[in-house]
This record gives structure tokens, C-alpha cells and sequence, in this order.
């Protein structure tokens, strides 16, 4: 029998609520998802779909190559999975699985409390053993190896059990992933992408709901900069990590000559006539993408241009749906997520596009007041420009 991880378990999540039809089409869509970061990052792993899980296989060509544990963490960050574990397959028979326990605990720490998790599937004829039953016999093996305490509550490293009908997965470590429906189930969304702290974890969050996501880049030419564009292009490339096989290079779209005549033409109702040109702009990528809906990091009140009626103006120059997955969202919280995605460091780059925005913005607006301040063409101008968007290469 194997000493060592011979595979990686990949559990879902929402996925498994849906009816048999869609549920077995998002399975098959992660399947594809999984195996793309895994050939993304260079690693091998034959991807076995199940029904209650997915499994890693080391290919039959190159069995001896094969790691499960770095299969595992790369599973892990593929948008729908709950968590992966590098594991030992068996037999389905408790002395099997304690044998598969106690290879696995070679290298508990000294010291370290564990506990035993069992989960069974089969019927009494198919494992004489509950869950209970088999976790306490394989948990008795543990304690006999290794000397170590049990602690069932709040343990030092959990050995899990995964008995199926005809084999069984036995694991010392769990990778947590997003969770969230795999990418590519929820068709395509174009992103308003600066960069900064908010724009990126919006995307994430928009990959992580199943949805394909194209950047979008206004330069703002004199107000905005190379490192502007360097920040936008870096964390739009760390979010696209997990979904390697998404076409999420960032679109630029060169907008500095709209930005000058707008600083020139309009005061306090700038940021926002920025915004809608912006929205019409991302409408237009969308239409030549294919693409349902338009989606902003926006959060309500925390800028000037972000509060309840300021929304309703700029949302009146689109006509796709706009998404706005922080829209709830405190500062905190999000600052909080981009540590936690590895968007933050970049994202804090200093841009120095806040001269854009007027001394006194307007926190109040109405359409009829922001339509009559801005250029008559702005809307028409905005559309034409992602004409002129290039694609950021991949580097």
C-alpha cells in the first residue's frame, strides 16, 4: 500500500445543491477548470469526475512524478472548490484505513492533540463500521503510534476518513479553496478595472460567483500614468491566476484627450459624468465580447461619486445591468480580502489620479443637472473609444 499521498480529494460546494442536469454540467466545467491550473502551473494529474467529489490520479505515463500534495493547493484555488486534500487511497476496510491513518501520522508532532473524522457512504452490507465506529478504531491506531492525546473538539491535525463504496481516501491535510460555482458557468461580465484596492476584489468576487471577466483599463492619460497601468496590470493578473483559462488580460482603453475636455468643461459633476463615460465604454467592450452585463468595485457612500443618488445618475448612462459585488461592502473588509487574495501590495502603488476629481464634488446630483453640465457627444465619445483598446500581453 501507499506511505505517502497518492492523490488529491477535491470537494465542491454550492454546486451540489443544484438538479442532477445542471449540477452534472457545473462538475464538468470544474473538471475542465482544475485541469487547466494544474497544466497552467506545470503540475500532472489526471482529473477524475465524480459525483460527490473530484479526484487528482497521477497519469498512467508518469506515475512516479506525480505530487499530491502540490495538486492539491493548486485544486485549491479553482473558483467552486470547497477545499482538497492530498490523501492515501485503500481499501474500503477499517484495517485498511487505520494502516493508511498511521502512515500519514509518521510525522505528527510531538506534543500535537489530533482527532479523527469519518464520513461513510454505503450501507451496513457494504462496511460493517459507522463512521463513529471506524473513527474511534483508527483513532485507537493513532493514539498507539504515536503516543499522542485526542482532543475532539479543538485539535492539532485532523485525519480525515473518506470512505466511498469500493475504495477509501484517508488525509492528514486540508487546503481550503473560494467555494463559490466554477468559472464559465454564469457566461461572461465586463469589469471597470483600475487597479486599486477595490476593482480587483470585485473581480474576484465575480469570478468566484462563476462568471468569465474581462477587464477593462480607462488611461487616463496626464491624470493617470505608467504605473497606473503597471498596478491595473499586475492585480488583474494575480485574480486571473485561478482561472487560467479565462481570456481576462486587461483591455486598455485610451481615454486621456475625454478626460482633458472633461476636466476643462464641467466642476463639481466631473466624477460622475467620468463614470457614466466609463460605463459606456465598458457597454461597448461588452457588446464586441459577448458579454451580459458590466460590473464596478464600487461600494455605497464611500466615495463622493458612490453615494445612493450619484449611483442612480451614472447607472442611468448604462442599459446592460451593472454589476456591484461590494456594494455592501466596508472599507475594512475589502482592504481585508486584497491582503487576503494578493492584490493589496499592488493595488497601494501611489497613482496620483485623484486630481481628476473636482475641489467640491457633487454628493447630490440629479440626471437632468449632470446631462446639462457634461458634453453632448461625452456618451457618444466614450463608446468610440473602445475601438481603440489593445490587450496587456501576458509577460
Amino acid at each position: 500500500m501507499q506511505q505517502s499521498p497518492d492523490l488529491a480529494v477535491v470537494r465542491y460546494g454550492e454546486a451540489g445543491i443544484k438538479s442532477d442536469k445542471v449540477r452534472g454540467q457545473m462538475l464538468d466545467r470544474l473538471a475542465e477548470n482544475v485541469r487547466a491550473i494544474l497544466d497552467d502551473r506545470g503540475l500532472l494529474g489526471s482529473v477524475e469526475r465524480h459525483w460527490s467529489r473530484l479526484l487528482i490520479r497521477p497519469p498512467e505515463a508518469a506515475a512516479g512524478e506525480f505530487d499530491a500534495d502540490a495538486a492539491a493547493r493548486a485544486a485549491a484555488d479553482a473558483f467552486g472548490v470547497v477545499s482538497t486534500r492530498p490523501a492515501i487511497s485503500t481499501a474500503a476496510t477499517a484495517e485498511a484505513l487505520a494502516e493508511a491513518a498511521v502512515a500519514l501520522a509518521a510525522d505528527h508532532p510531538d506534543g500535537a492533540t489530533f482527532a479523527v473524522r469519518a464520513n461513510r457512504a454505503g450501507t451496513p452490507e457494504t462496511h460493517p463500521f459507522t463512521s463513529q465506529e471506524v473513527a474511534s478504531e483508527v483513532g485507537a491506531a493513532i493514539a498507539d503510534a504515536t503516543g499522542a492525546d485526542v482532543d475532539l473538539d479543538d485539535p492539532d491535525r485532523a485525519y480525515r476518513l473518506d470512505v466511498r463504496e469500493d475504495e477509501a481516501f484517508v488525509s492528514a491535510a486540508e487546503y481550503d479553496g473560494p467555494g463559490g460555482l466554477p468559472v464559465g458557468t454564469q457566461g461572461t461580465t465586463v469589469a471597470l478595472f483600475s487597479g486599486g484596492i477595490d476593482s480587483p476584489v470585485a473581480a474576484w468576487e465575480l469570478f468566484k460567483r462563476g462568471l468569465e471577466v474581462v477587464p477593462v483599463y480607462l488611461d487616463l492619460g496626464d491624470y493617470g500614468g505608467p504605473d497606473h497601468l503597471a498596478r491595473a496590470t499586475e492585480t488583474a493578473g494575480t485574480v486571473a491566476r485561478s482561472a487560467p483559462h479565462v481570456d481576462a488580460r486587461l483591455r486598455v482603453v485610451p481615454a486621456g484627450e475625454l478626460v482633458d475636455d472633461l476636466v476643462a468643461a464641467t466642476g463639481p459633476t466631473r466624477m460622475l459624468s467620468l463614470r457614466r463615460a466609463m460605463l459606456r465604454v465598458a457597454e461597448a467592450v461588452a457588446a464586441d465580447v459577448g458579454a451580459h452585463s458590466i460590473a464596478t468595485g464600487e461600494s455605497i457612500g464611500q466615495k463622493s461619486s458612490q453615494t445612493g443618488p450619484n449611483v442612480r445618475v451614472t447607472d442611468a448612462a448604462a442599459t446592460l445591468p451593472v454589476h456591484r459585488p461590494l456594494l455592501t461592502r466596508d472599507k475594512p473588509e475589502i482592504v481585508a480580502q486584497a491582503r487576503e487574495i494578493g492584490t493589496f501590495v499592488d493595488a497601494t502603488v501611489n497613482v496620483g489620479c485623484e486630481r481628476v476629481a473636482p475641489d467640491y464634488p457633487e454628493t447630490n446630483a440629479t440626471i437632468e443637472g449632470v446631462e446639462a453640465a457634461e458634453p453632448d457627444d461625452l456618451l457618444d465619445r466614450a463608446a468610440a473609444l473602445a475601438d481603440e483598446r489593445y490587450v496587456v500581453e501576458d509577460r
